[in-house]
């Protein structure tokens, strides 16, 4: 049995260079994080090309639903292109209909001519049917699924990502995420089934002086930003490990 792989969203190269240097398997690179996710520049990815692990780069054009329009979907496939062509190893995507599937329309030949791999995102967890969704993830071509169990945090929904392992039949991974840390990853991997979990092992880093110029005009929050944490990656590392080698 292979051991658990653990991705680790980041939305800075300082970030992915802390999760690629204590454990991370993967990392899922993005702009904005505070948003959800959105697709990093060009730059970002060429400069993440270099860590000495995959990386997979978010395309995801704005904030807000998944279902994109004409204009925004040609947006997606250039930078699918860019991201090819800056050395990425994969994609994390997604799109929906109006009527709350997937877009497979769209995103199977998307993937087919990139070339690349690619990670469904948590679209997956806004659409109605998860056996239509899991079907239709794998005709698209899609490699796994990124999801909570269709709520906020995924330890708080380990019945239906047990489901959605148990649909999924080993036809593609499933990876939980939202919300996984150190202190629930065991419950997560044992109540589930799923061998990846996904998590920004982030913190909140205050601000030096609320006297800022970037805090009094608004460009930091009062509270601080999240940044990646190389402890949290420990930790989060040695739980997966300290669970596979008990799984063994």
């Amino acid at each position: 049995m292979t051991g658990t792989n653990l991705e680790v969203c980041v939305d800075t190269i300082e970030g992915a260079w802390i999760a690629a240097e204590n454990g991370a398997d993967r990392i899922e690179l993005c702009a904005a994080l505070s948003e959800g996710g959105l697709t990093p520049s060009a730059g970002m990815m060429a400069a993440a090309s270099r860590l000495p692990i995959p990386v997979y780069a978010m395309i995801r054009p704005r904030s807000g639903d998944f279902r994109y329009s004409d204009a925004e979907k040609t947006i997606m496939l250039r930078d699918i292109q860019l991201a090819g062509h800056h050395g990425m190893s994969g994609i994390v995507t997604g799109a929906a209909t109006s009527d709350g599937r997937l877009d497979i329309e769209f995103l199977s030949p998307a993937l087919r001519h990139s070339g690349l791999q690619g990670t469904l995102h948590r679209v997956f967890d806004t659409l109605h049917d998860f056996p239509l969704a899991i079907a239709d993830a794998i005709e698209a071509g899609f490699e796994r699924i990124l999801t909570s169990g269709q709520g906020r945090k995924a330890d708080r929904h380990l019945q239906a990502l047990a489901e959605i392992v148990r649909l999924a039949e080993g036809r593609i991974s499933i990876m939980a995420g939202s919300g996984v840390s150190h202190l629930n990853a065991s419950r997560i991997l044992a109540e589930t089934g799923v061998h990846e979990l996904h998590a920004s092992c982030s913190v909140l880093e205050k601000a030096h002086s609320s006297n800022q110029p970037e805090v009094s005009l608004g460009f930091i929050a009062q509270d601080g930003i999240r940044v990646t944490s190389a402890e949290h990656v420990r930790l989060l590392r040695a739980a997966i490990d300290t669970f596979d080698e008990n799984r063994t």
